[in-house]
């Protein structure tokens, strides 16, 4: 009986010495060697929160325990990688230059403009020459007439046919009706407009993917930071819960219930760490470098939705989107086979003239001879391969009119989703704030409780972890504003850099 009264009047003892800690005593831990300090909940511009508003009901907010200065390996942040981007016009810079993507897209205009130089030739003179050089193998030796150094007329003998013949010959030949090759130029530029809007819409998507990929960098940061605000606060409390079982004021219980509290901030700080640096090898991967890449403290996150309207020029109707845009081109594109396809119907005409020489000399025809013809063709019957040509046109159109009802309609959502989630995202912050205010008043009252006894180590355990997730789901929805509005406005935007 005496020893349960010790036992009470000794845990009386402590909460009366830790209820009565003055304010100057209730300093924030001094962060670990290495470890960032924790600040306070920041808005994506590097602005801090305004602290939460006083309690309502008249509670005043009693000054807690000093507490004790924690030291973990695990408080140390996350090093920082070899680059760092310092404004959004670096990103461009990299995309420019080492983006696989966008120099795909470019190599198809090339090849564009090498289709268009191919069909020219096509318009054009050609030139052709031609030499051989023939053994035989197996002669028979004849008399023909040859002409006597006197200018008579006599029989010669002579190898038939000659043992040795060298020819050659030169043929031009230019066209002069060939509406296949001229119309094949036409199309030619065609292909090299659809190209050039596959370019503009692959800067579109990759400065959507870049500015996503860096604020997925900060985010991940943030998150970092707040897990190791966690982790040192779970460690503080295990402290001072250990300190109480030392003087009999708590039990065994509350101390593995806050050793486990701890080891869960634990294993949130690897999961977040890991997050953090493939966010870093992802924004990598968008510039076009095989190695991660982080964004500087001084970045303005906020400030990538004026970057991206300086970069991207807003449009005012879905048709200049540049993949609807594209996709409306193709269509023009396919009826152009159409019309390659009727023009295999017509017939060709050209010109040619060849200049042949041979060292055979047959008394009879010189030995060099030069001619010019005038060719026409007129195509009959090919087995049907021309009208199986015209039906595979009309396919193709109509893909390509399919293709563009496709592209419109995924665009229409897109932009309308995209508009709506500025909305969304600016509500679900502010339900997160209040969710977050409202958990931090809660870890205040149970911690006030607990000092005076009247809580468990399981309810302050399970505020602490509220508050926790309510602080990373608050950094979350801040830094999904910044996206929804980023994403809204390069939803319906030309992308010129």
């Amino acid at each position: 009986m005496h020893a349960r009264k010790a036992h009470v009047l000794a845990g009386l003892a402590v909460f009366t010495a830790l209820a009565s800690a003055t304010p100057a005593e209730a300093q924030a831990p001094q962060p670990a060697p290495g470890a960032s300090a924790p600040s306070a909940a920041k808005a994506p511009g590097g602005a801090p929160q305004a602290p939460a508003p006083a309690p309502s009901g008249g509670i005043p907010a009693a000054a807690g325990p000093s507490m004790p200065t924690v030291n973990d390996p695990m408080l140390a942040p996350v090093p920082a990688p070899a680059r760092r981007l310092h404004k959004w016009e670096e990103a461009l810079a990299f995309i420019k230059a080492r983006s696989t993507d966008l120099r795909t897209a470019e190599i198809e205009i090339n090849r564009a403009e090498a289709q268009w130089r191919q069909a020219l030739a096509g318009a054009l003179p050609s030139l052709n020459a031609n030499g051989s050089f023939t053994h035989q193998l197996i002669t028979n030796e004849t008399l023909q007439p040859s002409r006597n150094p006197d200018g008579t007329i006599g029989l010669a003998p002579v190898q038939s046919p000659f043992p040795n013949a060298a020819n050659g010959n030169i043929t031009l030949v230019a066209p002069v009706l060939a509406t296949r090759p001229w119309y094949a130029m036409g199309t030619a530029n065609q292909q090299q407009a659809v190209a050039k809007l596959n370019v503009e819409d692959v800067k579109r998507q990759i400065a959507l993917r870049v500015a996503n990929a860096m604020v997925a960098v900060v985010t991940a940061e943030r998150l970092a930071e707040l897990n190791r605000v966690g982790l040192r606060n779970a460690l503080e409390r295990l402290e001072l819960t250990e300190r109480r079982a030392n003087l009999g004021a708590a039990t065994g219980l509350d101390v593995i219930r806050a050793k486990q509290d701890a080891e869960t901030t634990r294993t949130t700080i690897v999961t977040g760490d890991e997050s953090l640096r493939q966010s870093r090898e992802a924004l990598g991967l968008a510039l076009g470098i095989p190695e991660a890449v982080g964004v500087a403290p001084d970045v303005q996150i906020d400030g990538l939705e004026q970057a991206a309207m300086a970069t991207c020029n807003p449009s005012k109707k879905l048709e200049d989107r540049p993949d609807v845009a594209s996709a409306g081109a193709s269509i023009s594109l396919a009826e152009r086979g159409r019309g390659d396809a009727k023009r295999q119907f017509l017939p060709t005409i050209n010109f040619q003239s060849t200049i042949s020489t041979t060292s055979i000399n047959t008394g009879a025809a010189p030995n060099t001879t030069w001619n010019i013809q005038g060719v026409i063709q007129i195509p009959i019957w090919d087995g049907g391969a021309r009208y199986a040509s015209l039906r595979t046109a009309d396919v193709e159109i109509e893909r390509a009119a399919q293709r563009l009802e496709a592209v419109r309609r995924q665009a229409t959502i897109e932009v309308t989703q995209a508009r709506r989630a500025v909305d969304v995202a600016t509500q679900s912050r502010e339900v997160s704030e209040r969710s977050r205010d409202l958990a931090k008043e809660t870890d205040r009252l149970v911690r006030v409780a607990y000092q005076e006894g009247r809580g468990t180590s399981l309810e302050l355990v399970t505020a602490a972890t509220t508050l926790r997730q309510s602080e990373i789901t608050l950094a979350l929805r801040e830094f999904d504003v910044v996206k929804a509005r980023v994403a809204a406005v390069i939803a319906l935007s030309v992308c010129k850099y």
